[in-house]
């Protein structure tokens, strides 16, 4: 089943990657960094917009708020989303595998 809000956004394909192990904010952009190999680059204004979608659509929830510091985990949903989106990036690379024959 396919996430109910249609493709994800780069942005929150990665965030849910980096999630699989709680974390916080600046923990965050470090670990998205790492799980893209350097490729993806998430600055705290584009993080924290994400962040709060997302936890409107219960993909993660905060696991600890200390008041300075919340640190974020992927919920039962998240993966379920997160899964859904790997398949469907799958099922795309499969659909262009055309271009590569084709050389």
């Amino acid at each position: 089943m396919p996430y109910a809000g249609g493709p994800m956004t780069e942005a929150m394909y990665y965030i849910l990657l980096a999630l699989m192990q709680p974390n916080h904010g600046y923990q965050l952009m470090a670990a998205i960094d790492q799980v893209s190999g350097g490729r993806v680059k998430m600055g705290p204004g584009t993080l924290y917009g994400v962040l709060t979608r997302m936890q409107k659509e219960e993909l993660i929830k905060i696991v600890h708020d200390d008041g300075r510091r919340k640190t974020y985990a992927i919920t039962e949903e998240g993966q379920k989303a997160l899964v859904a989106e790997y398949q469907r990036l799958q099922a795309m690379i499969e659909d262009g595998r055309m271009l590569k024959e084709g050389e």
